[in-house]
């Protein structure tokens, strides 16, 4: 008995066909290979010469040697930038002009 080849389309109705032993697949899109596999990270290396080529190995460099990616930073910065901002408009205690010039005359006064 032959052995039968199938494969899936990729449109809808994504049934099955049965395809020739010599079949071969035609290249995929290029929007798609950064989702399914490490394509991003082929001959990819760091500034050090080490090799960091898949994912597995780019976490393990990143793990070792103690960094992260901006990704881990993501509600950080903003909620610093809303911090800097109430600051710098004196809702949380921002030192003004006057208030140095205050402290000044005051350590004057003292001698």
């Amino acid at each position: 008995m032959a052995k039968k080849r199938f494969i899936q389309r990729r449109e809808a109705p994504y049934d099955f066909i049965e395809v020739t032993e010599d079949y071969t697949p035609g290249p995929r899109s290029n929007t798609d290979a950064a989702l399914w596999n490490d394509r991003s990270y082929d001959g990819l290396r760091t500034t050090d010469g080490v090799d960091i080529s898949s994912r597995s190995k780019h976490r393990e460099y990143m793990r070792v040697n103690n960094l992260t990616t901006v990704d881990d930073f993501r509600g950080v910065w903003a909620d610093a930038e809303k911090r800097r901002d109430a600051y710098r408009t004196g809702q949380t205690g921002s030192i003004t002009r006057d208030d140095v010039a205050r402290a000044i005359a005051s350590l004057e006064s003292r001698k």
